[in-house]
């Protein structure tokens, strides 16, 4: 108990506004469930169940002996790395960068995508945000000062932005705006057509946008999706993030990039000189060897997660369930059953069956009605733990 001659401690207002972040809810959930002696399994988070490859495991181990190699890192990363980004970025989508000006390493994409805003946003501006969205996005309003606005991807557009829809005079506040296709939650993938018509809206308004783009790999459509710098002008407004998490199964090992407009990208690398050391350098040569694998080596990997998909849309489909046939991630987006909003689902869920799934309401407002669930078991099991959640919650 302080006596009268000392000061409660006083933290930041801006925690206030920050909601607990929806990750950290699940685990909640997922620890109560425990609580009551429920045995959990987990389609909720999307951390992929395959290994990380030995390749890049023992490169690592190699790497780490030396001594050279455990000393503070260059801020931007190093060279190598930059051409080996600008070089996968030409080989996936035919897009010359300048390693030297256009690329930057990251500590993860999430990493930069938070220090973004400390780059491009002032107290007063907009920062527009995809709703469902990844929750990261939308938290750099609290941490900069400024307002968000959501831009709501709906089930009749297929989950991509109706640029026309934002008012004006949202526009004209607006410094930022961020996309991620293939989208994550709903598993939409953009044509480049869409892209065309962000750069052309964000050119009229002066709008950075940033696009996240760490499923560039995980697709099952015919079609290879496009990066928004395929799309024309692109390189005078966007930024896009990727990352080395899904596509090799690092997802622990914190290594990711950011490509694109020169300036916008001065500007970040600015900031995390002023906040970070770099990404550990043993990780940084095992991104050179990922990134230099032929296109090829996730043929593999998009196969079992188009399995996948195809067994959980089935048993879902099967039992009444409506189902959003996305071609990019390793998510599945549903319709929850009539008479429950998202998180009253997925908690009766957890407590019914042991199975955690996304509430689809935890990305945003218009996440609303729908749960997600994370393709990051093997078929067979997918497939008994999604029928074991038909079977208790029959669409009436």
């Amino acid at each position: 108990m302080a006596d009268a001659d000392t000061k409660t401690l006083k933290l930041a207002k801006r925690l206030d506004d920050i909601p607990p972040y929806l990750f950290q809810r699940i685990d909640d959930m997922k620890a109560a469930a425990k609580a009551k002696g429920i045995e959990v399994i987990s389609l909720g988070i999307g951390d992929p169940d395959l290994p990380t490859p030995d390749e890049f495991v023992e490169e690592l181990h190699k790497y780490a002996q030396m001594n050279a190699m455990q000393k503070y890192p260059a801020y931007k990363g190093i060279p190598e790395l930059h051409k080996a980004i600008a070089d996968f970025y030409h080989r996936r989508f035919g897009i010359d960068l300048n390693p030297g000006s256009e690329t930057l390493a990251l500590i993860g994409s999430k990493e930069g995508i938070a220090n973004l805003g400390l780059a491009v946003l002032d107290p007063g501006d907009i920062v527009l945000v995809p709703d469902p969205g990844y929750p990261v996005y939308a938290m750099l309003s609290v941490f900069n000062s400024c307002d968000k606005h959501f831009v709501p991807l709906l089930r009749e557009n297929d989950f991509l932005i109706d640029f026309s829809a934002i008012p004006d005079e949202v526009c004209e506040r607006a410094k930022l705006l961020f996309m991620n296709y293939p989208n994550n939650p709903t598993s939409a993938v953009a044509p480049l057509e869409f892209f065309d018509e962000a750069v052309a809206w964000a050119k009229k308004w002066g709008v950075v946008i940033a696009h996240d783009n760490p499923y560039s790999q995980i697709y099952q459509s015919d079609d290879p999706p496009p990066s928004i710098l395929n799309a024309k002008g692109a390189m005078d407004v966007a930024i896009e993030f990727n990352t080395l998490s899904k596509t090799f199964n690092m997802t622990g090992w914190r290594i990711g990039m950011a490509v694109g407009n020169p300036e916008v990208i001065q500007a970040l690398g600015r900031v995390k000189s002023n906040i970070d050391s770099g990404v550990f350098l043993p990780i940084q040569h095992v991104a050179v060897k990922a990134l230099g694998k032929p296109l090829s080596y996730c043929d593999g990997l998009r196969s079992e997660y188009a399995d996948r998909r195809k067994a959980v849309e089935e048993v879902l489909e099967t039992g009444g369930y409506e189902v959003y046939h996305g071609k990019g991630t390793f998510y599945t987006w549903v319709r929850v059953p009539e008479g429950y909003t998202s998180f009253e689902f997925v908690s009766a869920v957890i407590n019914e069956t042991g199975i955690v799934v996304g509430p689809g309401s935890g990305w945003g407002p218009s996440g609303e009605g729908f749960f997600r669930i994370c393709l990051t078991r093997p078929t067979a099991e997918l497939r008994g733990l999604v029928q074991k959640i038909v079977d208790k919650f029959p669409v009436k």
